[in-house]
Formats: structure tokens, C-alpha cells, sequence
């Protein structure tokens, strides 16, 4: 059958379906008699309920049922039959009725756009290097050792200092009146973590068990409390305890708490070293990633099919109202949210989807099944029992279907390095990781 498709603009199609009469009505016949078999109405018995009954009360809706569902498939046939990639759903409305028992309808649609690559190797791509450092595995260490901290009261004539633990009983009130949680009874601290806005911290320092303090605290502009944010109220706090941290040392019985069989202090270094560059070759892989993901949309031309943008508008925005429902917000699902603070993320996620399938298709970059065992395998590596990690990513379709976007992504990623202009930086281990040096 030829398929006459018109081209109404960049990306927009139209093409006209026809629909014999007497296959709608055999259908929808069809469908009515095996619904009087099931159908249960007042005052007959099941499956006795006479079909000018049954189609009294049903034909409109099993009409309206037949006539999607035959359009539907008249115009997936013609699209497969015009080798069209269609983008998204077609928007279709019946004409005229049309002669010879034959109805017409008009489909509006969008094709998917042909994608056209520059030349990647004048793509520029800044690629990030980084090193573990001893500096990295001290501080891994130490964090390790303050996990595992132990505190012992102090004197009674030692003032409170930095990583001490301090039990206090402390009231605030704002012009004379207290307010909603300014006050408590035995709260522990540690000083100098942050736990606490810093005038208080400040007040703490120096201060002997048993000792009391009336002192101003400002309450920053963006508080979470909206009820106190820019206000400014006296505190007073009363020293209660103070204890002392002890650090464990750096030793076998350290090592062997970790997990080192051996309790060498040289096997726990090495292991955290070993942890910490697998946590770095992911970090490097995924800012890399976006570097080229970022060259190589620059160097595509393409149309964007609408469609698939509005639909890449309504994901996010579904995903924002459900995030604003799990931090408890109250009628979530019908907060005013405009479609254009998404518009410009969803155009380039569309963008960037259609160059990937683009340059995977034209490169043959698809994921290898070796590939994705080689990356569970690695993902698996860091928990204790990898076998039983590697079972649960490969007995779910959707868990290895992530797998297998991440691998592709992998792939691109590496070709691109391969063709374009690659300028390498080194960065500190705390830049990457996002941490004050």
C-alpha cells in the first residue's frame, strides 16, 4: 500500500488513513457478543442479557474502543510501511465521512531528527587526572579513628576545648519571651564539628563543668527555624560534663577492627588506597564523562522533535513534584510547578540522546556482554560479598538495563577521547571528592 506522507514542517508529518466501515462495525460486533457472554445486568440472568440491550448500554464506548485501537494499528502499519521513526504520539482527527463506506482520518506526527556529527576531532575535551596521596589515606585513617573514639570525663578544673564532648542544659529567649526549641536538658556536643551555630560553639570553648553563661546569639537570615531566622536572643547555658576524646591508636588492634586479617597498619593503608582509587576512577569516569558529553552535543546539528522534549518535561516534573512528597510537602502533586524551569534540561537530555543513539549506531559502540559483566564485576568489588551483588544486578532486567546505559555512555565516552583534542589536568584528591583541602 502507498503511503502519502506530506511534510507540514521540520519534523512534522501528515498523512491520511482510510478505514473500511464494515471492518469497524464487524469488530465492534464482535467485541459486543462477547460481552453479553460475561455482562451482568438488573433483571437478567448472566449471559442471557439480549444484544440490543447489551448494545444500548455499551456500543458507544466499545465503538470508541474499536475505533482507537484500528486507527492505531492503520497507522503503525503506514509508518512501518514509509520507514518512519516516528517521535512520540500522533495527534489524529476523523474528516468528513468519506464515500464509499470508507472513513478518513488526517495524522499530525513527529519524525525523528537526522542527526549530523562535526568533525570530533576538533572537539575540545579537558580530561581530569587525579592521585591518591598519602595525605588522602591519613585523612581516610583518621576518620576512621574518629569513628571509633572513646571519651573519659575530664577534671573538674579543665575547660571545655576543640573535639571535647560537652553536656549542657542551656534556655533561649528572644526580647524576654523563650521560643519553640531554644531549650533543653543534658544535650551532648561535640565542639568544634559544627553541630552548633558558631557564637554558641564560641561561648562553650573555655568553660569549666559547673559553670554558667548568659551570652547573645544571632540567628542567621536562611535558619530553618523561619519562626527565630535574623533574630537575636540570649542564651543561657550551663556546663554540666566534659569529656576528653581519645583516638585509637594507629596499630594491629585498629587494623584487625577493620577487617585487616593480618593487623598490619601497611595491609590497611593498602586497602584503603585500593578503596579510595576505585571511589576516584568512578569520580574521574563521570566528570570526564560530562566533558565529552558536552563536546560532542556542541559539535551536532540537529531538529528537536517536540514531542519528545514535552514528554522529557513531564519526566522531570513528575520527578520534582514526588521529591517535594518524600520532603513532605503538602499537596505536592498539584503545586503550581511552570513547564519552562525544565524546558532548557529536557531539550538538551533529548539533544544528548539522540547524538549518543547516533554515533552508537554509526560506530557499533553498543555494550559487549563481556563488558557488562566486567562493570557488575567491578561495581560488585567493593562489598562483602561481590557473588551475591553480581546475582542481584544479573537477575533483574532493569538493574542490567542501567548497567548497560552506563557501559554504552563508557564506550562513547571513549571513542570521543579517542578522536578529539584532549588536554589532560591533574586535580587535587580533595577537589575531586569535593572536600576542603
Amino acid at each position: 500500500m502507498a503511503v502519502n506522507v506530506e511534510t507540514l514542517d521540520k519534523l512534522e508529518r501528515k498523512m491520511t488513513l482510510t478505514l473500511p466501515v464494515s471492518v469497524i462495525q464487524s469488530e465492534v460486533d464482535s467485541r459486543l457478543k462477547k460481552l453479553a457472554r460475561t455482562v451482568k445486568m438488573d433483571g437478567f440472568r448472566p449471559g442471557k442479557v439480549p444484544m440490543n440491550v447489551v448494545a444500548q448500554r455499551y456500543g458507544y464506548s466499545v465503538h470508541y474502543e474499536v475505533m482507537n485501537d484500528k486507527v492505531g494499528e492503520a497507522f503503525a502499519t503506514a509508518a512501518n510501511e514509509a520507514n518512519l521513526r516516528v517521535a512520540g504520539q500522533p495527534r489524529i482527527t476523523e474528516k468528513e465521512d468519506g464515500a464509499d463506506g470508507q472513513l478518513s482520518f488526517d495524522a499530525v506526527f513527529e519524525v525523528y531528527p537526522d542527526v549530523q556529527i562535526g568533525d570530533l576531532a576538533t572537539a575540545e575535551v579537558e580530561k581530569l587526572t587525579a592521585e591518591v596521596s598519602d595525605a588522602a589515606i591519613d585523612k581516610t585513617v583518621d576518620i576512621l579513628r574518629k569513628q571509633r573514639r572513646t571519651f573519659a570525663q575530664r577534671a573538674h578544673d579543665q575547660a571545655a576545648q576543640e573535639s571535647d564532648r560537652v553536656t549542657v542544659d542551656f534556655e533561649g529567649k528572644i526580647d524576654g519571651e523563650p521560643f519553640s526549641g531554644g531549650k533543653a536538658e543534658d544535650f551532648q556536643f561535640i565542639v568544634g564539628e559544627g553541630q552548633m551555630l558558631k557564637e554558641f560553639e564560641e561561648a562553650v570553648r573555655g568553660m569549666k563543668a559547673g559553670e554558667s553563661k548568659t551570652f547573645p546569639l544571632a540567628f542567621p537570615e536562611d535558619y530553618h527555624g523561619k519562626d527565630v531566622a535574623g533574630k537575636t536572643a540570649d542564651f543561657l547555658v550551663t556546663i554540666k560534663k566534659i569529656e576528653a576524646a581519645h583516638l585509637p591508636e594507629v596499630n594491629e588492634a585498629l587494623a584487625k577492627s577493620l577487617g585487616i586479617e593480618d593487623g598490619s597498619v601497611e595491609s590497611l593503608r593498602a586497602d584503603i588506597k585500593k578503596n579510595l582509587e576505585r571511589e576516584v576512577k568512578f569520580r574521574l569516569l563521570a566528570r570526564n564523562k560530562t566533558a565529552v558529553m558536552d563536546a560532542l552535543v556542541a559539535k551536532a546539528e540537529l531538529d528537536l522533535p517536540r514531542a519528545a522534549v514535552q514528554a522529557e518535561v513531564e519526566r522531570l516534573l513528575e520527578g520534582a513534584r514526588a521529591e517535594l512528597k518524600q520532603r513532605g510537602i503538602k499537596d505536592a502533586d498539584k503545586a503550581p510547578i511552570p513547564d519552562d524551569v525544565f524546558r532548557p534540561q529536557a531539550e538538551r537530555r533529548v539533544r544528548l540522546g539522540l547524538v549518543v543513539a547516533e554515533l552508537v549506531r554509526s560506530n557499533e559502540l553498543h555494550a559487549k556482554p563481556e563488558q557488562l559483566r566486567a562493570h557488575v564485576e567491578e561495581l560488585a568489588a567493593s562489598y562483602e560479598k561481590p557473588a551475591d551483588v553480581m546475582r542481584w544486578y544479573f537477575s533483574d532486567n532493569r538493574r542490567m538495563a542501567e548497567v548497560e546505559a552506563v557501559v554504552i555512555e563508557n564506550n562513547v565516552a571513549e571513542f570521543v577521547l579517542g578522536k578529539a583534542k584532549v588536554t589532560e589536568k591533574a586535580v587535587s584528591f580533595d577537589e575531586l571528592m569535593g572536600q576542603p583541602g
